[in-house]
């Protein structure tokens, strides 16, 4: 029960942790400064850092989340973060491509636009 509530909170902070590590950390922590703890501690210092999985493997699960959930406002900054952990951008076209079939034509296109500037 703990791991499906850590994993609730955790997709519930995603958007927050792109948003702050693009640099509205100063935004979320003067609105909501616990919510920006919670992001540090839960998030980054928590999920990203268990031994289950390593950083690409989380980055690959976390790009096809984001797909599948059609946040493209977090697009950006986890293709970043999964090309810094070693996911190549001809599987990161491949993960688009798969997922067109199982989380909407729509969602893969608008990851298309959105990860347009890693083959540009």
């Amino acid at each position: 029960m703990k791991s499906i509530a850590a994993l609730a909170l955790a997709m519930t902070v995603a958007p927050v942790a792109s948003n702050a590590a693009s640099g509205a950390n100063d935004d979320v922590s003067s609105v909501a400064p616990a919510l920006e703890r919670y992001e540090q501690e839960t998030l980054e210092k928590g999920l990203w850092a268990r031994p289950g999985l390593s950083a690409r493997d989380r980055s690959v699960v976390t790009v096809a989340a984001v797909i599948t959930r059609n946040q493209m406002g977090l697009m950006p900054e986890q293709i970043r973060r999964a090309l810094d952990n070693g996911v190549k951008p001809a599987e990161l076209s491949e993960i688009i491509t798969h997922l067109a079939f199982y989380a909407g034509w729509g969602n893969a296109m608008a990851a298309v636009d959105a990860a347009r500037p890693v083959y540009a």
